[in-house]
């Protein structure tokens, strides 16, 4: 939006990067989403490959099943002449139905390259994850420490989701929100964002060169979830004091994720020693 000034304008883009796709080539679309739904009216003389878990995705995820640290999953490929197959038993080291929908898009993507089925199957046999998307740093006292990129509402949900899943504890979110503009702009949609999340701990605002706006801040995120009836929300100073708290409360089988595009990744890698530190 910073960008293109409206979201309509970006969806004008959209359009126009589908439209200059070369006739060799395809555009591969998420028809799970309303709005991709919308635009396809729109798109002429351009093939166009879906994906998701709609019944109308021509690569379509079904049979999705949490897998400990991850998922299991079918995909449904429906070719030109309208004739289904199935790729079997996916397995993802990652949790989270988003990020199944984003192994059917590179399963699409493999499709179209030329791979075959057993070639796209062996290639997720080998697939590690991804760098600081759900990624495990830590363990204290049979609590994980998860690191993640997440800094948008929409992330933020979709990950404390996927915590929520592979916990038999609870969840423990530690934010880090990402700029003042984002923050100010987004207040309401980042208030409603954490309702998978038992304990919220929201530190200082990671500027990312712009300078702070009056009210726009840790502790203004942190009351207005307690307004939407989070018991536990509260922002910390720093990490000794994000420490200290975690130190009082973290248990077995609890999930502390850590979420930011700034350097809360840091305090991430760090907490794992320091909690044992203070327990000490």
């Amino acid at each position: 939006l910073d960008h293109y000034g409206s979201f309509d304008k970006i969806k004008d883009a959209f359009l126009e990067f589908i439209e200059n796709v070369p006739f060799y080539g395809a555009a591969i679309l998420c028809i799970d989403h309303p709005e991709v739904q919308a635009i396809l009216p729109r798109i002429r003389d351009r093939r166009l490959i879906s994906y998701g878990f709609s019944a109308q995705a021509d690569v379509k995820g079904i049979n999705v099943t949490p897998i400990a640290g991850g998922n299991r999953f079918d995909v449904v490929v429906t070719d030109r002449d309208g004739e289904a197959r199935t790729i079997e038993a996916i397995e993802l080291p990652m949790p989270g139905r988003h990020n199944v929908q984003n192994a059917i898009a590179a399963v699409a993507v493999g499709l179209e390259m030329g791979m075959t089925d057993d070639q796209i199957s062996k290639g997720f046999d080998h697939f590690g994850g991804v760098k600081r998307r759900f990624t495990k740093v830590g363990e204290v006292d049979g609590a994980s420490i998860i690191d993640d990129y997440a800094h948008h509402p929409v992330e933020i949900r979709a990950v404390l989701s996927a915590a929520r899943e592979g916990t038999q504890g609870r969840v423990i979110a530690v934010v880090q929100p990402h700029r003042f503009t984002r923050l100010r702009d987004h207040m309401e949609e980042f208030q409603q964002a954490f309702n998978d999340a038992d304990m919220v701990y929201v530190t200082p605002v990671y500027v990312a060169g712009e300078y702070p706006i009056e009210g726009v801040d840790s502790e203004a995120l942190a009351v207005g979830l307690r307004k939407r009836g989070h018991r536990v929300a509260e922002a910390v100073a720093d990490h000794a004091e994000l420490t200290a708290k975690l130190a009082e409360v973290v248990q077995d089988k609890d999930m502390i994720v850590c979420l930011g595009a700034g350097d809360i990744t840091k305090w991430a890698a760090g907490l794992e020693l320091s909690i044992k530190e203070a327990r000490e």
